[in-house]
């Protein structure tokens, strides 16, 4: 996946380009308004990290010309008359802004998430791909998700374990959708939080997460979900 870097500090913009390129992204830099629409036109990205404080201009603005922009209604002068595809292209603003009306103005002006500085790059990637997962559609083989004899059907909310359908709750169900989907990797419990409650467990009393996989583990009768001591969870495919 190609990701667009707008962000004029020239150590940032290097650190975020390396630790992105390490997990396998494509990414292209700007270090400005201009330069960074430019490239939003012509490389089509996947999704994009931009910076509000850039040296020609307020981020907020170029934040609403591309979702503009990617309505059919270009506001630039060298914009194209073409349908662009991008019409809901990931968008992370960082800043040092750190306002609750500032982080308003950037979720109202289109942003999906908004990070202010300083923070973790480790942060930064998990919410990335969380943004990239949830706008990906997905696609008919992904519909069933398997692991031994459970089976999850993600349009239809239902789970079955061993051709009997089981009833979990919502928070249960997406536990186990992001387990399957992560089938033999270690989840972080600071991903699992990220991705199942929408933030960083901020909001999230301490023993919630670990409450739901008991819960989860028994409805299931199965070893499946291991506990990784000090790190998070690891869902061992049975297969």
């Amino acid at each position: 996946m190609k990701i667009l870097i707008i962000e004029d500090d020239a150590g940032l913009n290097r650190g975020i380009c390396f630790a992105l390129e390490q997990e396998g992204y494509e990414v292209i830099t700007a270090r400005n308004m201009k330069d960074g629409y430019n490239l939003f036109e012509k490389e089509n990205p996947d999704a994009i990290i931009l910076d509000l404080n850039l040296p020609d201009g307020d981020g907020l603005n170029l934040c609403k010309k591309i979702r503009s922009y990617s309505a059919g209604q270009p506001q630039m002068q060298h914009a194209t008359d073409r349908s662009c595809p991008n019409s809901d292209v990931p968008l992370i603003i960082l800043t040092a802004r750190d306002m609750e009306t500032d982080e308003i103005m950037g979720l109202t002006s289109g942003a999906d998430d908004y990070i202010t500085k300083p923070f973790s790059v480790s942060v930064l990637k998990i919410r990335l791909q969380n943004i990239l997962n949830r706008k990906q559609p997905p696609t008919a083989a992904d519909n069933i998700l398997t692991s031994g004899d459970i089976s999850l059907d993600v349009n239809m909310l239902r789970v079955f374990l061993s051709g009997r359908e089981i009833d979990l709750s919502m928070t249960e169900f997406r536990l186990l959708q992001y387990f399957l989907e992560n089938k033999n990797q270690v989840l972080l419990k600071e991903q699992i939080l990220q991705r199942i409650w929408d933030c960083n467990g901020n909001y999230v009393e301490e023993n919630t997460l670990s409450v739901n996989i008991s819960r989860l583990r028994k409805k299931l009768g199965s070893n499946c979900i291991r506990t990784i001591q000090g790190m998070g969870y690891l869902w061992e495919d049975e297969a």
